[in-house]
């Protein structure tokens, strides 16, 4: 648990020290250049998946496309909050990182992963009515419904966010400065707090873990309704595209929430491995959706021929 002392002023931490992921020294160059084309991979899919939502009037109206839209935008933001900073830890440059840059680098960090984990949810409730109630869709799930909702999860995203960031921040920090993590994540960064702890964990059990774990098992309850929806199709084809959709979303979800939950509702645990399951959700997981998205959905696929097409017609005429 937490730790009580008298600290002074000019003992207050300035600065902290990531240490990273534990790595053979004889594999940095080769975890440098996989994180790195990871990196560039991940703002590149995103980036295609949201100019091609953007620019194809058959898909930036429809609510689904529009998540996807913002799925993109989350993705590479969050990658970009992660992984960069990961990466120097591969190269001999300083592993300090300011203590204003720590409290931003966390509350980004939540407030887009927070912010995605709600659209995730609202993603499930997309496809729960769209196959189990198609009629009532255009009315329980329209654009302009489809707006606000995002923006609820954004707004949810930030107030989450700026609670786990000041609530962890307000602790003392007066030495070490060492977090044994590669990223200022809360679990790591109160280790190093000398005052009581206890609140903080139990906040950030209830707030993060209970609040993910809820929001996974609504979307396997949404998926629950809707692969028993899908059963009842009667043709092959209706049902392969529907399961299709579905397990594409249900895949990135998985990947998701499976290791935010394992770490999470286990707040006070140092356990090795914390380190490299994070690895899945921050830097993983964005590069897989896209991958996901395009190579299993039939109207982003078809998409991006109309719109290679596009440009292949106007560049004949020039």
């Amino acid at each position: 648990m937490g730790k009580t002392n008298n600290t002074s002023l000019d003992t207050m931490v300035t600065h902290f020290i990531l240490l990273g992921l534990s790595h053979p020294p004889h594999l940095r160059t080769l975890l440098f250049l996989v994180f790195f084309i990871i990196y560039i991979l991940t703002q590149l899919g995103n980036l295609l998946i949201l100019l091609t939502v953007w620019a194809d009037p058959k898909l930036h109206v429809r609510p689904m496309y529009i998540l996807l839209g913002v799925l993109s935008f989350l993705d590479m933001w969050l990658s970009s909050v992660i992984v960069p900073r990961l990466i120097l830890d591969f190269t001999p440059a300083s592993k300090s990182i300011p203590y204003g840059g720590c409290v931003a680098q966390l509350y980004f960090f939540h407030f887009l992963g927070s912010t995605q984990c709600f659209l995730y949810t609202l993603m499930a409730y997309d496809r729960y009515v769209a196959i189990c109630q198609p009629l009532r869709y255009p009315v329980l799930m329209n654009g302009k419904l489809c707006t606000i909702l995002v923006a609820g999860a954004w707004v949810a995203g930030s107030i989450h966010g700026s609670i786990q960031t000041t609530l962890t921040f307000r602790l003392p920090y007066c030495g070490p400065n060492q977090v044994d993590y590669f990223i200022c994540d809360i679990p790591a960064v109160l280790r190093l707090a000398c005052a009581d702890t206890a609140v903080n964990e139990l906040v950030t059990f209830v707030d993060i873990g209970v609040v993910a774990a809820s929001c996974f098992m609504l979307i396997l309850l949404s998926y629950a309704n809707i692969v028993h929806a899908i059963l009842k199709i009667r043709t092959a084809d209706g049902r392969r595209r529907a399961f299709s959709t579905c397990g594409s979303h249900l895949t990135v979800v998985t990947v998701y929430y499976v290791p935010c939950i394992f770490i999470y509702l286990r707040a006070g645990s140092k356990s090795p491995l914390d380190g490299a399951v994070a690895v899945f959700y921050t830097v993983v997981t964005p590069l897989l959706n896209p991958l996901i998205y395009t190579l299993r959905n039939q109207d982003v696929k078809s998409a991006l021929k109309r719109i290679t097409a596009g440009q292949g017609a106007a560049n004949e005429s020039k």
